[in-house]
């Protein structure tokens, strides 16, 4: 394809950078559950719609907040004052012809589920609201969604970014919150809840992780029990870190803004598991990006994905595509130590067809870019030739947006 583009990067590799920033929230982070759930309803929808009509209609569930509710922490148990809204914004399709589609009904048996699956202390029925505010998606969308002929033409012009491989950092900031928000550890301490979060820092070979996870106050028995049970979680990801690690120093601290001698106040707990219970709000696209971390030395796309149709949106599609091509890019080709993969549509043209594919190579010593680059651009134009059936894997939730 003559819109393919591959050049050399000049950047230092960053593994070879003295700063690295690296975040990751989690399962139950308020930015996370919107990303999660909002995804999962546009999975349902689409099954919904295949089951009915045989083919995919027009949506978009991208715009949802979670909005905090309202909690009094005490040791020993606390009590939910007022529950959380889960606000549903965008778009959908009702109905075709005489049938009508329960897009309300679909949207809250989903989250209902996902909470229920993911968040166990969170009772769907008293503990959420939900306000669905999805209207008829807009006549010009629609019909570039539906017209025949082929690929369906891109919903917008927008761009995409994807990188691989991941460094250490990044991936033991997102090892670290898997591992916290694992079975295996909930059964140690069941105290912690999952609304958690991971800060990463390596100044050369200096890796220091920051960790807030919220407590869960009927666990904790008293202010002396917190803190004893703050320290042995502290230790146990510290040791996990260092023994998935090889840097010189690896610290951990763990809810930093506790203060001992306040009570409850000086100390990180929920009643549910997630501070969306009673102190943050959360919304769709303020997570992690599709590779599952916010890597602050990487260029990142500005879209979110969660949520948006997998058919014709390329916010979604190339989102995810960007980093797949990457991997294998990186995977496939030896001599490439870093990839980074940007995807551009334009509105109307076919998602098969970018306006341009552009790679960026950074190659190891005595590796030129003409041994590598028909390999490049051969990858690029199988993923490409095969998106329908990339964007059958993203409507049957096969690929997680966070």
């Amino acid at each position: 394809m003559s819109n393919i583009l591959v050049s050399a990067a000049k950047q230092a590799p960053v593994e070879d950078q003295p700063i690295e920033i690296c975040e990751r929230k989690g399962l139950g982070h308020p930015d996370s559950v919107c990303d999660a759930v909002m995804d999962r309803v546009s999975v349902a929808l689409c099954s919904e719609y295949l089951s009915r009509f045989g083919r995919i209609l027009h949506h978009n569930i991208d715009k949802g907040l979670l909005v905090a509710g309202k909690v009094e922490c005490r040791f020993g148990g606390g009590e939910v004052l007022e529950p959380m809204l889960v606000v549903f914004g965008d778009r959908a399709t009702f109905s075709v012809g005489s049938e009508t589609v329960p897009v309300e009904e679909i949207v809250q048996n989903t989250t209902r589920e996902w909470f229920r699956q993911n968040l166990p202390l969170v009772d769907p029925d008293r503990h959420l609201r939900y306000q669905v505010e999805l209207k008829q998606g807009s006549q010009s969308l629609v019909d570039v969604f539906e017209r025949g002929g082929g690929v369906v033409g891109a919903n917008d012009t927008s761009a995409a970014v994807g990188f691989a491989p991941m460094t250490m950092t990044e991936r033991i900031v997102l090892e670290t919150d898997v591992f916290l928000n694992s079975g295996d550890f909930a059964k140690r301490h069941p105290e912690v809840g999952r609304g958690t979060k991971v800060m990463g820092v390596r100044r050369y070979e200096h890796l220091h992780l920051t960790v807030a996870a919220p407590f869960v106050d009927r666990f904790v028995e008293s202010e002396a029990a917190y803190f004893r049970q703050k320290e042995e979680v502290r230790l146990e990801t510290r040791s996990f870190v260092r023994s998935r690690t090889t840097f010189s120093q690896a610290d951990v601290a763990l809810n930093t803004a506790d203060v001992r001698g306040r009570g409850v106040n000086g100390a990180y707990l929920t009643v549910l598991g997630t501070p969306a219970d009673g102190a943050d709000s959360g919304q769709v696209g303020r997570g992690n990006r599709v590779n599952g971390i916010i890597p602050l030395n990487r260029p990142t796309c500005s879209e979110a994905a969660a949520g948006k149709n997998p058919v014709n949106h390329v916010g979604k599609i190339y989102n995810f595509l960007t980093y797949r091509i990457a991997n294998r890019i990186h995977a496939e080709t030896p001599g490439v130590r870093e990839a980074y993969v940007w995807l551009l549509s334009k509105i109307g043209q076919p998602i098969d067809q970018p306006k341009i594919a552009s790679v960026q190579l950074l190659l190891t010593p005595g590796t030129a870019l003409t041994e590598v680059s028909g390999k490049v651009e051969e990858l690029v134009s199988d993923e490409l030739a095969n998106i329908m059936e990339f964007s059958s894997e993203l409507a049957h939730g096969r690929l997680s947006v966070c």
